[in-house]
């Protein structure tokens, strides 16, 4: 049996088992004590209870034995032996106990009392050295507790400071790269898995196949520095799911007074958003360039095939500006939504709300357009309003126009739109003798830019013009 009283704590500190020496030096027996919390039977709201609580915390927190060297802790006294509070000078040495899983599950405390030696420096009239032996030791006893309760605060705020620090941070020990310390950012970054104590191949194993203790054992063993930008490393999260990270990351070799290395500093930034942001930035750069040569060579067309058939200049200024204007209000469209494209009944309403509601029908399901098909099929309604509002149905104040459509599953994929656009109670119509550039533009949208065909019927009750295209998925 142990001569010092020795008891076990777990993690909520509650007594797991002690020694003789430990119920003789509280006065109360094992069976009063286990499963109990220290701290309800050993109450102390005040400095030393303070104290005693962060010793605990530090062990549970970095993994490492924690000394107290001096403390004044009083101790109930049981109703036999008088009752009240006993004061009482102790020296407590607490050392972690880990689980299987390399976590800290217990505290080992180990304490010495030293209330006689206490009653003897507070008895004695000479400086305290003159009484020799245990005085002496007292004091060294107590000077050692200032100066290291002092290191625990300077170490404490430094804790702090990297715990809670912006960028990750963590230190690893020895050859095998075992985590002494990991602050917030980085259990953040890695998933909150448990670290302290465990070997980065067995806490992060995902990070083996991709080079990191690789990295490791070359910094460890020829002490160079290696820093690595945008870094990409997949991580496994605590759901299973893997997450793609890009990392600013420092791997700094830790050296001993004798200039031997022990372990590794590793800090760095999570540059994820940022190397997204950059990539998303080209995206957009790249596509703007695509639609503005694409916006260019469509004005282009249209100004060439409307001088071809509009000799006249004030008709062709006409005619342009008006068919930039289509093309100008399905930019809009696209533009609120972020160029992902519109629906097809907005890009009709867009180009036939001039016309007056009275006059148009717009029947079908709601058609979700990419922007490519979104600006073919505005400037095919747009030359199909125009004609309509010259010569068709819009010509006149009886006249009315309904446009249908519906869509099927394509066996290539995606589906197929089929529109139908009716006039009706306008002109009487007939085949033109020649096709104009409207009639060119509509059937090579349709086969070239949409993948299918464009139809046109001249009823003697008004023009039908039917669409059947090609959409994507």
């Amino acid at each position: 049996m142990l001569p010092s009283p020795h008891v076990v704590l777990d993690r909520e500190l509650r007594f797991v088992g002690m020694n003789s020496a430990y119920e003789r030096a509280v006065m109360r027996r094992r069976e009063e004590m286990i499963g109990q919390p220290m701290f309800e039977l050993f109450p102390n709201s005040g400095e030393a209870g303070r104290r005693l609580r962060a010793s605990f915390e530090r062990v549970f927190t970095t993994g490492e034995s924690d000394t107290l060297a001096f403390i004044h802790y009083e101790i109930p006294r049981p109703a036999e032996k008088g009752g009240g509070l006993e004061d009482r000078y102790w020296t407590a040495v607490h050392v972690p106990i880990r689980g299987a899983s390399g976590e800290v599950e217990f505290i080992l405390q180990n304490t010495v009392d030293v209330t006689e030696l206490q009653k003897l420096q507070a008895a004695a009239s000479l400086p305290l050295r003159a009484t020799g032996g245990g005085l002496e030791l007292l004091q060294r006893a107590q000077e050692a507790e200032r100066v290291n309760q002092t290191l625990i605060n300077q170490s404490d705020d430094f804790r702090r400071l990297f715990t809670q620090a912006p960028g990750f941070m963590a230190v690893l020990t020895g050859p095998e790269h075992v985590y002494t310390f990991a602050n917030d950012a980085y259990r953040a970054l890695v998933g909150e898995r448990q670290l302290v104590g465990r070997k980065v191949a067995e806490a992060l194993p995902e990070l083996v196949a991709q080079g990191t203790v690789e990295t490791l054992d070359h910094v460890f063993a020829t002490g160079e520095p290696t820093s690595l930008t945008g870094r990409r490393l997949v991580l496994q999260g605590q759901d299973g799911a893997t997450h793609e990270r890009f990392l600013d990351i420092t791997y700094q070799p830790i050296f001993d007074t004798g200039g031997a290395i022990t372990g590794i500093f590793i800090q760095g930034a999570d540059q994820t958003h940022n190397v997204r942001a950059a990539a998303r930035q080209k995206i957009l750069v790249d596509e703007l360039n695509h639609r503005v040569k694409n916006s260019l060579a469509t004005v282009q067309s249209i100004a060439a095939q409307t001088l071809r058939t509009t000799p006249d200049p004030e008709a062709f200024r006409t005619a342009f500006e008006a068919r930039l204007m289509a093309l100008s209000n399905v930019h809009n469209l696209l533009t609120d939504r972020s160029w992902e494209g519109a629906e097809l009944g907005a890009v009709l309403q867009a180009e036939l709300s001039p016309y007056g509601a009275g006059r148009v029908s717009l029947k079908g399901p709601k058609v979700e357009l990419t922007a490519p098909e979104a600006l073919s099929l505005a400037m095919v309604s747009h030359e199909l309003a125009t004609n309509a509002a010259k010569y068709g149905a819009l010509s006149t104040p009886d006249g009315r126009l309904e446009v249908t459509w519906s869509t099927t599953a394509a066996e290539t994929g995606g589906s197929r739109l089929h529109l139908t656009w009716t006039e009706r109670g306008g002109p009487q119509v007939a085949s033109p003798s020649r096709d104009g550039f409207g009639s060119r533009l509509i059937s090579r949208t349709a086969e070239h830019d949409l993948g299918g065909k464009a139809a046109v019927r001249y009823e003697p009750e008004g023009l039908v013009q039917t669409l059947d295209v090609q959409l994507t998925q």
